[in-house]
């Protein structure tokens, strides 16, 4: 190098290893609560059945999601966990792809076809619905495109998708998933309590949350805390939504384009795979491998208990991701906004499939 030329700054980064070792402490924290809410629910179990007491059965995902609300909004995460803990997005997707095992091919393929049905009506009415509220209630434009994104597809992950497609503001993307956020954590809560009201079947409750809760973590936990067979449906219905998010997002990209307001899209096929979720795919392979009978009984069943333990670690995280704090410093309006358009949503949906429950036998 010449005299006097300027050196370039070395720029150091993590290694593997070193990135892997920083996930562990948050990882462990995930499983320690999950396995804490497992105890607990195993513990109140043994307790009444010695006592000869009739104790309602609180599943460990409740136990699971308390405990992390507990934690996050009292003490707080200390930073050498939140590598970890935001892996929980890493287990729920994990879980899905081994819940797969426990689905052959044409029950996918059955419940699939009534599940796109809904799905593209859920889409229709989340829009129209979101995008009037948003108008009226005078939110920003892009801020309301990602509240009916959020609300029709799959939560905050279309938000984020969507927000680099259409270029909208860093303040209008933490507003919109504030507040769907925000509904999530209350639908999980009382979509089961509803569905127990209304002694919806577990097909229909699962379909019920896959179409209406947003978040897939929140989806699965809601299916859960009614049924394991409830979870499944749930599961299978909201990823059925999920694998709509590239189309969304590409049209999305292609309206505010066309207003000079967002970059142009220039590969739709490329950009349509950047976008799909692709563990969507893992989970049709798995069942696929299923159905072909790849797997003998023990292996299916080793299959559903690594599923299981990968929810289990991501129920932790939806208690631990939320802070209540942080949400309502996010303001009144885009939450008025969620709440009533969720609302409307959930609704509609109830009686989208209480109609498919008596029609098609749900």
């Amino acid at each position: 190098m010449a005299e006097g030329a300027l050196a370039l700054p070395q720029v150091r980064t993590a290694s593997p290893v070193s990135r892997f070792i920083k996930l562990i402490p948050g990882v462990l924290m995930l499983a320690a609560i999950g396995y804490l809410g497992k105890f607990i629910e195993q513990s109140i179990s043994a307790y009444a059945k010695a006592s000869h007491l009739h104790i309602p059965n609180i599943e460990y995902v409740l136990w699971a999601i308390l405990i992390g609300l507990a934690v996050s909004n009292t003490i707080g995460i200390p930073a050498v966990f939140r590598p970890g803990v935001a892996t929980y997005e890493f287990w729920l997707k994990a879980g899905i792809v081994l819940l797969g095992s426990r689905f052959l091919l044409g029950d996918v393929l059955r419940l699939g076809g009534l599940s796109l049905t809904l799905v593209v009506l859920e889409l229709a009415i989340a829009f129209t619905l979101m995008t009037l509220l948003g108008r009226w209630f005078k939110l920003k434009p892009k801020l309301t495109s990602l509240l009916a994104v959020g609300s029709s597809v799959c939560g905050v992950s279309a938000i984020i998708a969507t927000k680099g497609a259409i270029d909208a503001d860093d303040e209008d993307s933490s507003y919109a998933i504030a507040a769907i956020l925000a509904i999530g954590a209350i639908s999980l809560f009382t979509f089961p309590l509803i569905g127990h009201w209304l002694h919806m079947s577990d097909r229909a409750f699962g379909m019920w949350a896959g179409l209406a809760v947003d978040n897939t973590a929140e989806a699965t936990a809601a299916g859960a805390l009614y049924s394991d067979a409830a979870a499944k449906i749930a599961v299978l219905a909201k990823t059925t939504r999920n694998a709509m998010i590239g189309f969304v997002v590409l049209g999305y990209a292609i309206y505010w384009a066309s207003r000079g307001q967002a970059q142009a899209v220039g590969n739709k096929a490329a950009f349509l795979w950047q976008k799909f979720p692709k563990f969507v795919l893992g989970f049709l392979l798995v069942s696929i491998l299923a159905t072909a009978a790849v797997f003998n009984k023990e292996q299916l069943g080793s299959l559903a208990n690594l599923s299981r333990w990968a929810f289990l670690l991501t129920f932790a995280g939806v208690g631990l991701k939320t802070n209540i704090r942080e949400l309502k410093a996010q303001g009144l309006r885009p939450f008025a906004v969620g709440a009533i358009g969720e609302g409307a949503i959930a609704l509609v949906t109830l009686g989208m499939v209480m109609v498919a429950a008596t029609a098609f036998n749900l």
